[in-house]
């Protein structure tokens, strides 16, 4: 999986290396037992300090998307806790998106549109 990190965006590197991970785990990039990169590979590939790389797996394995072992180092989860609602910050997130959207003068069918594209798979990762 190739990580980009952009250093335009006002996200911080380890919330983007999270998100592309989560992403990657998503769109089946990254497959269930799969292990990742050492954080010292990692952070050396990407250019970035190990502390970055420690701070999104600590968050991963948190959130349960990562489980890590002495032996074989960090790995994806095999399996994952089915949920049919948005955590509460996530929906606070989505509201923002949305929020966006209509300000912009998206209409509603286009917004429900792209979103359809997204969750399918259309999502584009390098620009």
């Amino acid at each position: 999986m190739v990580i980009v990190i952009n250093d335009t965006l006002d996200i911080p590197i380890y919330q983007q290396l999270r998100n592309q991970i989560v992403q990657g785990i998503s769109d089946g990039r990254l497959e269930p037992g799969e292990q990742l990169p050492t954080v010292r590979a990692l952070a050396q590939e990407i250019g970035v300090n190990t502390m970055t790389v420690s701070k999104a797996y600590q968050m991963l394995k948190q959130e349960g998307y990562i489980y890590t072992d002495r032996r074989s180092g960090a790995r994806v989860r095999t399996s994952f806790h089915k949920q049919e609602t948005l955590s509460e910050e996530n929906r606070e997130r989505l509201k923002q998106v949305i929020s966006e959207a209509k300000v912009c003068g998206m209409s509603k069918e286009s917004f429900l549109e792209e979103c359809a594209k997204l969750y399918e798979g259309g999502m584009n990762y390098v620009d």
